[in-house]
């Protein structure tokens, strides 16, 4: 396991929260001791505690290799970025983020302000879309203001722009294909639903996240490209490339163009700014949405087949705090006190979820995928959908880590845990006021339920599924007739 330089804690400003989320790298900790999992350490004596509290024996090794940002946590952390940019030995930062995030003061000025002399400039271009051709024009206006770190301010979209753009900095592949032809990066992200990256140094990234979707620990991102935005032609979109929805009626469109997405060690940021000042300036419906794609990954990552005592104890720490601040979230004004507790469950959610061996995430992030590759289906909303249905068709076939989900969403002493875990996980949704029901989201109607369920089935997140699940098609349509 990566322990860091052992530098110390990093800490929010003075007056803000102020607890260290990392300490020298090492597993988030709680007023200064090693998490816990019902008061007792989640390794002990070099033992792993496993559902039902039991010791794990020593032949059920495993390798925990991470290497996660520094996170620098706490209401006014963003006036903080030019000494994160000074740590990381960063002169100018390019800040990318979407048009509106750009133009609204209460977002942009702390971020600007923070940077200091360290802003090289603003690229306010990023679109939903996260398109290739966003990705280039985000990477020139780095090289064009001499930036040598990219600040990705925003959600998702943004952060995966800045990811790509990260990505295409290197200079030529190993086959001597130069990422300044941008229609050779095009035909490869069609043919193949990726792109190569080149071995060498990337412009490196900080995030800035303002949504709790938890996109922010992370080595991986999608991307899209079309011909009408270019750098592909529609001759070069293979049959059967993934489809991008058509915006303006919400119908798949053959000759869209390709989606996939890139992953590399090197595209984990090299910081994280989580301030709770920023994240109050986004709307509470996309904050509330966000938040279940967040709350899923420490509902996936006890169950998974390659958790360890590492992530089940950061995975129960969040549950933890969500369970109390997402409903809270839900009844009260977004303001930094309600989300402070909320946006640190989403980073203990994140650590060691995007690892260079894999990812913890499951089933229910591949049933999001299933649901969002053709259909106009946030993914927040898709996942708010499916999760209790999803997790009582596991709790049906598998244990599912249902001991650690319990603990951590303070029901352990029910009766019926499996039901116990369903029935909090769906207040919870409730509390948020997310739909309930698949028919009442831009989703598919009953008729293509196999399609998706095959989608769902072949999922590279199903090879994560839970130890001893073994799904059929058959079974994960039922769990969208039941979603439905």
């Amino acid at each position: 396991m990566n322990t860091g330089d052992g530098s110390g804690a990093r800490r929010g400003p003075p007056g803000g929260d102020g607890e260290p989320i990392v300490d020298g790298g090492n597993p988030i900790v709680d007023g200064g001791e090693p998490i816990v999992d019902g008061g007792e350490p989640i390794v002990d004596g070099g033992e792993t505690v496993a559902d039902g509290g039991e010791a794990v024996a020593a032949s059920d090794g495993f390798r925990f290799a991470y290497s996660p940002p520094a996170i620098r946590f706490g209401t006014g952390a963003a006036g903080d970025l030019d000494a994160e940019l000074a740590e990381g030995g960063f002169e100018r930062g390019l800040v990318v983020c979407g048009e509106t995030v750009g133009s609204t003061p209460a977002v942009i000025d702390p971020v600007t302000d923070g940077l200091g002399d360290r802003l090289a400039g603003v690229f306010d271009g990023t679109t939903p879309e996260k398109r290739l051709s966003t990705a280039y024009e985000a990477l020139r206006a780095a090289r064009e203001w001499d930036a040598d770190v990219l600040v990705a301010l925003g959600g998702g979209s943004s952060l995966d722009v800045a990811t790509v753009a990260s990505a295409l900095s290197a200079v030529e592949t190993g086959d001597g294909v130069s990422r300044s032809e941008p229609a050779a990066v095009g035909r490869e992200l069609a043919e193949r639903g990726t792109f190569s990256i080149p071995e060498g140094d990337l412009l490196p990234i900080v995030a800035v996240p303002t949504t709790l979707a938890g996109a922010e620990l992370s080595q991986v991102a999608g991307v899209t490209a079309a011909p009408e935005a270019g750098p592909i032609e529609v001759e070069d979109v293979p049959d059967g490339a993934e489809d991008v929805p058509d915006e303006a009626d919400g119908v798949p469109d053959e000759a869209d163009g390709a989606a996939g997405g890139i992953s590399d060690p090197r595209l984990m940021p090299r910081a994280v700014v989580a301030d709770p000042a920023l994240f109050a300036t986004t709307p509470r419906s996309i904050l509330a949405a966000s938040a279940m794609n967040g709350f899923d990954k420490a509902i996936e990552t006890p169950y998974a087949r390659n958790a360890t005592p590492f992530t089940d104890g950061t995975a129960v720490r969040a549950l933890r705090l969500l369970a109390d601040g997402l409903p809270r979230l839900g009844r009260e004004p977004p303001d930094a006190d309600v989300l402070e507790p909320v946006v640190k469950g989403i980073c203990c959610a994140q650590y060691g979820v995007s690892r260079p061996d894999g990812t913890t995430l499951s089933i229910v992030h591949a049933f999001g995928h299933g649901l969002t590759r053709t259909y106009e289906v946030q993914q927040g909303a898709a996942h708010a959908v499916v999760v209790p249905h999803v997790l009582e068709y596991v709790f049906g076939e598998v244990r599912g880590g249902r001991e650690l989900l319990a603990e951590g969403l303070g029901v352990a002493a029910a009766d019926d845990r499996a039901a116990a875990i369903v029935d909090r996980v769906t207040e919870i949704r409730d509390a948020l006021g997310l739909p309930s029901r698949l028919r009442d989201v831009d989703g598919p109607a009953p008729e293509a339920f196999p399609t998706v369920a095959e989608h769902v089935l072949t999922d590279s997140f199903m090879a994560n599924a839970p130890a001893g699940l073994e799904p059929t098609a058959d079974e994960l349509e039922d769990v969208l007739r039941a979603s439905y």
